[in-house]
């Protein structure tokens, strides 16, 4: 069972950059896509980026997409998201997530506990 940890959320001002880790257990890291999401305080938890399990292919939100990069390093079994121009309605608390295909058959990662992040205007 893989567990995720986030870290490197904070507080920021508006245009600013954040980049956010999350660090996962066990050996099998690299069989996942990884993604990030994100969940504003009232809201539903909605999708960030996406990263392949080579780490060749990404895909972002459209309110996202040309601010944040994500990337990964499957030697230390770790995905990042690079916040920049931040926005204050990107406050919200970030979670990643792991997706894999087994036997044709998508199963998941838990989700972790989140890292908050708070942009001021």
């Amino acid at each position: 069972q893989v567990q995720l940890v986030e870290s490197g959320g904070g507080l920021v001002q508006a245009g600013g950059s954040l980049r956010l880790s999350c660090a996962a257990s066990g050996r099998t890291f690299s069989s996942y896509a990884m993604g990030w999401f994100r969940q504003a305080p009232g809201k539903e938890r909605k999708f960030v980026a996406q990263i392949s399990k080579s780490g060749a292919s990404t895909s972002y939100a459209d309110s996202v997409k040309g601010r944040f990069t994500i990337s990964r390093d499957n030697a230390k079994s770790t995905v990042y998201l690079l916040m920049n121009s931040l926005k204050p309605e990107d406050t919200a608390v970030y979670y990643c997530n792991g997706e894999r295909e087994v036997a044709g058959i998508k199963t998941y990662t838990s989700w972790g506990q989140g890292t908050q992040v708070i942009v001021s205007s």
